[in-house]
């Protein structure tokens, strides 16, 4: 008799943990990804900003499950679901039977619906998003220095377009490289006194946390040389800069070079044919509604997590696209899926245990909400540094970023801060 197929799509925070959980059960699991590798998306900001490299905040899938005998994993994507027979087509034709399957993949960065948008703000979604993200930074000064004078103003301003956690994030970071690390690497320019301005659309930035977190936050900022400008909305991205609208309505216009999306996501393609093959219902954002216990009506067998998942909040809403989120459910999953094949009763709903949130400014300076317990500065910089180090999935990796950091913090110095050819070539000043 052959063993019970589990398939899961997806190699992120849920799918991990999904495999993970059914490392003991009577199954043979399949985990199919685009990548080959697990990624920490929480600390890609960092890699962006040339603190860490992409293999730091990287592990590879093959090597996490090495002593994991029940768990093959495959290098594709999948492009069809058919709901009926139970088997997923990958992008090469290749069929893979399931008799569970687990979605589990995560979303992409959304210009809401201005993609032309794209060639000139770049998104933080992957470590290819990071590293081109990481080329414009450091190019945008080399550029500056190599015309000097009026003419490196814009390439010496930045625009952050989002006031998430990843906006501020990267807002906090560029003051870190423009005051600090590059300080005096320059002849022509000061790189100090570079023009930093995170903008949203949205009355105040942080909109998750308090307005008292949110308030400590941007002073914070403020602190750092960061232009905070809430209740805009953003008309047009070029290669000349940002066009928006001021909350009287009033146009303006802002002369940069350098424009950084952290405004949205959107859910994959995958979202979409998950839909249609199990004829799901989904929210205004794409996202498959699903049952209590994360399964879509009709079709048990199959398994919604992570961010293409709509589970109500009981704040109200649905549950943020969050690491947290992904890991308990893709956890859920897996002891639902192992509870079945024991002969178990199914568990209780999911139901998410919200362990707060935070977000890092700057050194010594961060912002969390742990459990309704807020904190600021310092404590919150503390707290966050060590959930990072916690959460990051193989121990090597958490002792080299633990170098890094401390490295960083002695000397202001980034060692990952790479510029190549195709970020140089890309966008070429005229002297």
């Amino acid at each position: 008799m052959s063993k019970h197929k589990v398939v899961i799509i997806g190699g992120g925070f849920a799918g991990v943990s999904a495999v993970r959980v059914l490392k003991s059960s009577p199954a043979d699991v399949t985990l199919i990804d685009g990548r080959n590798f697990h990624l920490f998306q929480p600390l890609l900001y960092q890699v962006a900003t040339g603190s860490l490299s992409p293999s730091e905040i990287s592990a590879p899938l093959r090597s996490i499950f090495r002593r994991q005998s029940n768990v093959r994993v495959l290098l594709g994507e999948v492009r069809q679901i058919d709901a009926g027979d139970r088997f997923v087509v990958l992008a090469d034709g290749m069929r893979v039977d399931y008799d569970t399957l687990v979605i589990a993949v995560g979303s992409t960065t959304s210009y809401f619906g201005h993609d032309d948008w794209r060639e000139y703000a770049h998104g933080l979604k992957s470590i290819e998003d990071a590293t081109a993200m990481r080329g414009r930074i450091f190019t945008a000064f080399e550029h500056a220095e190599l015309l000097g004078g009026e003419a490196a103003a814009p390439w010496l301003t930045f625009v952050i377009v989002g006031g998430g956690p990843t906006g501020v994030e990267l807002a906090g970071a560029l003051s870190e490289i423009a005051r600090k690390t590059l300080k005096d690497d320059f002849r022509s320019i000061r790189p100090e006194q570079a023009q930093l301005i995170l903008m949203d659309m949205a009355p105040r930035i942080l909109m998750t946390f308090s307005e008292r977190i949110s308030g400590h936050a941007e002073k914070a900022l403020m602190k750092l040389g960061v232009r905070v400008r809430c209740g805009v909305r953003v008309d047009c991205i070029d290669a000349d800069g940002v066009r928006f609208q001021r909350p009287d309505g009033t146009s303006a216009h802002i002369a940069a070079k350098t424009v950084l999306w952290a405004g949205g996501v959107e859910v994959p393609p995958i979202a979409k044919e998950l839909a249609r093959a199990a004829k799901a219902a989904v929210d205004r954002k794409g996202r498959i509604e699903v049952l209590p216990d994360l399964t879509i009506p009709g079709h048990p067998e199959i398994f919604v997590t992570g961010d293409i998942a709509a589970v109500p909040s009981p704040k109200g809403g649905t549950l943020p696209g969050v690491a947290q989120v992904a890991i308990q459910q893709g956890r859920y999953a897996g002891k639902a899926i192992a509870r079945r094949l024991e002969g178990r009763s199914a568990p209780q709903p999911f139901h998410y245990f919200d362990r707060g949130d935070m977000a890092v400014i700057g050194r010594n300076s961060a912002v969390a909400n742990i459990r309704g317990f807020e904190m600021w500065g310092w404590p919150a910089w503390v707290v966050w540094l060590t959930i990072h180090l916690a959460y990051l999935i193989e121990f090597q990796n958490r002792l080299i970023v633990l170098l890094r950091w401390a490295i960083q913090y002695l000397t202001f110095r980034r060692g990952a801060r790479l510029i190549t050819r195709s970020e140089t070539t890309r966008q070429t000043p005229v002297v």
